[in-house]
């Protein structure tokens, strides 16, 4: 093919996507991590946000596959309403918010994983060209959907000296957002953030709280919560709630829900976007709205997935076993994370505050360099601005401490922290 053939086809594309990678970094390192064991070396690969046994399969709810094999045939082959299952979004509303007057001022549509939750977001609380606002440190689709949507990321720094969340640093950034754009959109990951496995804890979020109300005198103001890891969190993922309550008619509370993690349904991409306000014609056209977006997105959600998930969480006694099997798998990743305080501490390892969740970043001064220095040892972690995360989700517990002498070695040989 000649280079004027090569030019030519490239115009068929959008200048926009001329040049967009092909993979998602973090599965590219699963790949190579996964070919290489399968070649016969030893791996530890702690790249991929999904929870394995210490054996190294899936970890699964087996009540989950009970649950979809009782749904009929007939019911999972049909068309899902565009907004999604009703009994499904009742559910996931009463999984986030109980019987809390949050539940009853809340809408909820059906979204492909937490994903698709965040997707709607930006779209419908954002105008194209504007920016939405999270921690220094975050999930890389965030910047991947606000690019596709045309769309930005605006950070601020995450951490103080302390370690405690930079409240201070949000808020000068809140006010600068809502000066230039008019409007504001806010994800936070809480808790069991990722990467950096940090959850917000009451002085942390009645922080945020006050920066949201004050910047929401100004123009309109929306908080997403990014509630992924919240059945690993703990305590963490209660007490914020009496928090976002606070928020009243002032700010738009918004909360991506997820099977994936909750449920360990990785594949089935069951998620929801919930949206609360005590204004009832407001939610009505938020609803009509996220409805829309629907239909001109994916249309409707997996069937299937969202009958069993709804039968399990509207059944008492398959919610005892969910809870049951669950607790199974926190108390394995807990072991983990236990595993990983006491042997990060005594190596002098600089990292956030880390009580549960599937990662833990550990600040270094060359992430690239310390990745490539552990991957020549077959140990896979992902290189992050200023650290590098580590999954332990999908490193087993007697691969911890020799996980942390691998990057021991690395931070020594490239520069520490």
């Amino acid at each position: 093919m000649t280079a004027t053939t090569t030019a030519a086809l490239s115009s068929f594309l959008i200048e926009d996507a001329r040049e967009r990678p092909g993979d998602d970094p973090i599965f590219s390192l699963n790949a190579e991590a996964v070919r290489r064991a399968g070649a016969g070396e030893r791996i530890i690969n702690a790249t991929l946000g999904a929870l394995v046994e210490d054996d190294g399969q899936l970890a699964i709810l087996p009540i989950v596959g009970e649950a979809i094999s009782r749904v009929r045939q007939r019911d999972a082959a049909s068309y899902a309403p565009i907004a999604g299952e009703p009994r499904f979004l009742e559910a996931v509303i009463r999984d986030l918010y109980g019987s809390r007057p949050l539940a009853r001022q809340s809408i909820a549509v059906a979204t492909p994983g937490g994903t698709g939750a965040l997707h709607h977001a930006i779209v419908n609380f954002l105008e194209p060209g504007q920016a939405l606002l999270t921690t220094k440190a975050y999930w890389g689709p965030y910047k991947t959907i606000a690019e596709h949507t045309r769309r930005r990321v605006e950070t601020f720094e995450m951490f103080t000296a302390d370690g405690r969340l930079d409240v201070e640093s949000f808020s000068v950034a809140l006010k600068r957002q809502v000066k230039a754009q008019k409007r504001a959109l806010v994800i936070l990951n809480t808790p069991c953030h990722n990467p950096t496995g940090y959850s917000l804890d009451d002085r942390d979020w009645q922080g945020v709280c006050e920066a949201l109300r004050e910047a929401a005198n100004e123009a309109p103001v929306s908080l997403l919560v990014d509630y992924a890891y919240a059945h690993f969190g703990g305590e963490a993922a209660k007490g914020w709630l009496a928090h976002a309550e606070s928020l009243g008619e002032r700010v738009l509370l918004l909360c991506a829900w997820t099977a994936s993690k909750a449920f360990a349904q990785y594949g089935a991409r069951i998620g929801a976007l919930v949206a609360s306000h005590p204004d009832a014609q407001s939610r009505v056209r938020i609803k009509n709205a996220l409805s829309f977006s629907c239909r001109g997105t994916w249309s409707n959600c997996n069937h299937l997935g969202m009958l069993a998930i709804a039968d399990l969480m509207n059944s008492p006694e398959d919610s005892a076993r969910v809870d049951a099997e669950r607790d199974r798998l926190v108390k394995l990743l807990d072991e983990r994370v236990e595993a990983f305080n006491t042997s990060a501490r005594a190596a002098g390892f600089k990292y956030p505050r880390y009580e549960g969740g599937f990662f833990v970043t550990v600040f270094a001064k060359d992430p690239a360099g310390v990745a490539q220095h552990m991957r020549e040892q077959g140990v896979f972690v992902v290189p992050i601005g200023g650290a590098v995360r580590i999954a332990l989700c999908s490193t087993p517990r007697d691969s911890v401490s020799t996980l942390v002498r691998a990057l021991e070695a690395a931070l020594k040989a490239c520069g520490g922290h």
